[in-house]
């Protein structure tokens, strides 16, 4: 169906004609914090997209609120600590860190006032007309005040805790992404005002809902939904809370901290145990970085808060409405399939329907049917790509077979984030309990999961599985499976080598794509890798991966300069690459000179693009897009055409600093020339895109794609759903 479409001849400028031209200049490049927020606007733009299912709407706003939490926490809290320790190094757009957060400021402040816009004045009462009344206290009649109040008294007041702030209580600790009231009270014998500070509890649901009886009619029928969000309902009550004291006024706030692990790797002695320390800072949270309060709120209130959280106007975002908004997924528990997408189903790729299962006959003997998963790799490599085909039915399977098929004797792998019921973990589980050699690399610095992996860490040593922790100075991002099975008179290794995390929950959401084989070279690169991440092996060369950050740099850099090589003597020249992130100044220094001599370059980045295409003699020859849909993409394809003997590559690293230098990352061949066809659709069928795709302008802005009048819609995820459906004879 789709295709990538093959190159043309396009001769370069001459050399002698062509100026030469400094391509690490800092207007050939992206910031890439301004880059980041246009990747969450188009997310926002999902939210206000009126296509977007109006459950999915509030499911992407809520995306957005807490896609800039982590932003804050993370990146805006980075650059306030460069600012505050006078680093002055530029990026290589040439900013400063002072410059960057000024700019943060200047391009999100109208992005956070169109979220609440959208939700004030657009989604509520859309939701009101489809039965779903998310109310204001004030709106409420007596009999459902009475029920909120008797709810508050039983089930709110017991949780609260009102703390003063005074010349003997001083300004209370505000937890990191906690909502609370500032409250101003007054003694009425003395006409003193005092100021208080009441936190909205995590622990009870943020919207409370009413019992049907009390709920709004709508339609001549009791409403889907009818409630209030619990600030209000505290806020309304605070009498209860200040008994003998007048309640002046009341202003919602929500404060963001640095939530990023400083950990010293050098000179911890216990890794696991240094990480959990830092997790305890966490919890306490960091430095404050950002305060958002309702646009209303008093200056006097303000600069209170201000003035105690040790911020400044430029940390303060002002609301017009409810804050916190990532609370809003809530509502995508209602059972209403009407407002949200189609259900999705996830299909068992065909040659693994023929898999054996287990069964009785009428004797009572157990009578096994088809071939075992072992078997089926053997045939070929085989393609499996989520969540089009069910990860539960190919990688899972995988895995729980090893740990059960009595000629497996070891199984090896890598952790980066998973699940908190992973099946995975207990099919490893089950296989050290089976007295097979099991070895893991659980990555504890993983972000904002370090704590469900220390679990899980201690959970697979307590049964003799072999952790280690990963290594001094790099993250363990590599997706990568081993299973060594006896097979007769020798050993087969099977991998698997994904772009994605083995987390049976985000498998549900992103795109990702895995490789099964058994072909020796991989197995044998595999031994390598794990030997690398286990031991003292310093190996520098590979047979056919690429591995961070040995020789995934440089293996990079030559694919890239052999499409140049072949454009400049004539021939033709194409790239087409799809990651998460586009960041490195070598990469895109080098893609810019491919560019010049004439190599056809499209990049499909779903987020971060550091890269300016179309700029003339620099980037003329580079388009650049982002998928911004249901599912997350998440999947990492390269592929180069090499004069006709085309490459093309998977594995789990972006074109980023990072991944390319301070992470190990595993990115494989696709020998088999099926499969490889079958990645090229897929990489032809985005290009094609024109519902989900945003084509990347030279300014840095984007521009949604939009079907040409006479051309029907061509919704990528749609169409692989439909394909992965029709493999299976369900569409």
């Amino acid at each position: 169906m789709g295709k990538i479409s093959q190159p043309q001849v396009i001769m370069p400028k001459s050399k002698k004609t062509t100026p030469a031209i400094n391509l690490t200049e800092p207007q050939y490049y992206i910031n890439r914090e301004l880059s980041w927020l246009e990747f969450n606007n188009r997310v926002l733009h999902e939210a206000c997209d009126p296509r977007t299912p109006l459950l999915e709407r509030l499911k992407f706003l809520g995306i957005f609120c807490s896609n800039l939490d982590e932003f804050f926490m993370v990146r805006v809290a980075g650059l306030k600590q460069q600012v505050e320790a006078k680093v002055t190094q530029l990026t290589p757009d040439g900013r400063t860190p002072q410059q960057q957060l000024q700019d943060i400021r200047l391009h999100l402040s109208p992005q956070v006032k169109k979220q609440n816009e959208e939700f004030e004045q657009v989604l509520r009462p859309l939701l009101a007309e489809n039965g779903i009344y998310i109310l204001d206290y004030i709106e409420l009649n007596q009999k459902q005040r009475n029920y909120l109040d008797n709810y508050f008294e039983d089930q709110i007041f017991p949780v609260l805790t009102p703390l003063a702030v005074d010349p003997s209580h001083p300004f209370p600790y505000i937890s990191n992404l906690s909502l609370n009231l500032a409250v101003v009270v007054k003694n009425p014998d003395t006409e003193e005002e005092f100021f208080a500070r009441v936190k909205v509890p995590k622990v009870l649901p943020r919207f409370l809902p009413l019992p049907p009886e009390l709920g709004i009619q709508h339609q001549g029928k009791p409403a889907h939904w009818t409630g209030v969000p619990l600030e209000q309902a505290i806020a309304h009550n605070l009498e209860s809370l200040f008994p003998g004291m007048n309640i002046q006024e009341y202003h919602p706030f929500r404060i963001t901290r640095d939530a990023d692990l400083e950990l010293e790797e050098d000179e911890a002695d216990d890794l696991l145990l240094a990480i959990e320390q830092e997790l305890r800072k966490r919890r306490m949270g960091g430095t404050p970085v950002r305060l958002e309060i309702q646009s209303q709120t008093p200056e006097t209130v303000r600069s209170r808060l201000l003035q105690d959280l040790e911020l400044t106007e430029n940390d303060a975002y002002e609301v017009d409405g409810l804050l916190g908004l990532r609370d809003l997924m809530y509502f995508m528990s209602l059972p209403l399939p009407e407002l949200k997408d189609p259900p999705r189903q996830s299909v068992v790729p065909p040659r693994l329907q023929r898999i054996r299962e287990s069964s009785v006959n009428a004797e009572g003997l157990e009578v096994e049917e088809g071939k075992d998963f072992f078997a089926v790799i053997r045939e070929k490599d085989l393609l499996v790509h989520h969540p089009y085909q069910s990860f539960s039915a190919t990688v899972v399977r995988f895995i729980t077979h090893a740990a059960h098929d009595p000629n497996v004797l070891a199984i090896k792998m890598t952790l980066y984030r998973t699940s908190g019921d992973s099946p995975i973990v207990n099919a490893l589980i089950a296989a050290a309990e089976n007295g097979k050699q099991v070895s893991v690399l659980v990555e504890l610095k993983a972000r904002f999961d370090e704590e469900n992996n220390i679990y899980w860490a201690r959970r697979l040593e307590r049964v003799g599985v072999h952790v280690v922790y990963g290594l001094v100075g790099l993250k363990t991002h590599s997706k990568i499976v081993m299973v060594v099975r006896r097979e007769k008179d020798r050993m087969r290794r099977y991998v698997h080598i994904g772009t994605g995390n083995y987390n049976q929950k985000t498998a549900r959401l992103y795109t990702d794509l895995g490789l099964l084989s058994c072909r020796e070279e991989l197995g044998a690169d595999l031994t390598d890798v794990f030997n690398f991440l286990t031991g003292y092996s310093r190996q520098k060369s590979y047979r056919e991966i690429m591995v961070a950050p040995v020789n995934m740099r440089d293996r990079f850099l030559e694919l890239i300069r052999r499409e140049i090589d072949n454009a400049q003597n004539g021939f033709s020249g194409r790239i087409v690459a799809k990651m998460n992130a586009l960041v490195d100044p070598q990469i895109i220094a080098t893609l810019y000179e491919a560019s010049r001599a004439g190599v056809q370059i499209d990049l499909i980045i779903r987020g971060i693009c550091c890269l300016r295409p179309g700029l003339k003699d620099i980037s003329e020859n580079i388009r650049v897009i982002s998928i911004i849909g249901r599912f997350l993409e998440h999947s990492r394809i390269y592929y180069f055409y090499n004069n006709g003997q085309e490459e093309i590559y998977i594995g789990s690293a972006d074109w980023m600093r990072r991944n390319l230098d301070r992470r190990v990352e595993v990115i494989t061949p696709i020998k088999d020339q099926d499969i490889a066809k079958d990645l090229q659709e897929i990489l032809g069928i985005m290009l094609a895109d024109n519902r989900q795709a945003w084509e990347l302008q030279p300014d840095g802005s984007y521009i949604q794609r939009r079907p040409c009048e006479d051309c029907p819609e061509a919704n990528s995820q749609k169409i692989l759903m439909s394909m992965a459906l029709r493999t299976v004879g369900m569409s």
